[in-house]
């Protein structure tokens, strides 16, 4: 049980640093979540938000991130 308490607390740290991070990129000034190949649909009754410009770029910023961190590691 332990292992997984640690695992638990780890994903905490992790998600904690990437919500303070985003707040930070928000009052930056930065266009998170307005990037070309964003939708945004708002309806009468409903409004949908797909950011697909925003993941793509968080997804190759983070690979590039795991990538330099695994090849540090060797």
């Amino acid at each position: 049980m332990t292992e997984l308490g640690k695992v638990i607390l780890g994903i905490g740290a992790v998600l904690v640093f990437a919500g303070v991070a985003l707040i930070v990129a928000g009052r930056m000034g930065l266009p998170l979540g307005r990037l070309p190949g964003d939708i945004a649909y708002r309806g009468k009754h409903v409004s949908v938000f797909f950011p697909i410009g925003t993941s793509i770029l968080l997804s190759i910023l983070l690979s590039a991130v795991l990538y330099v961190i695994a090849h540090l590691r060797r």
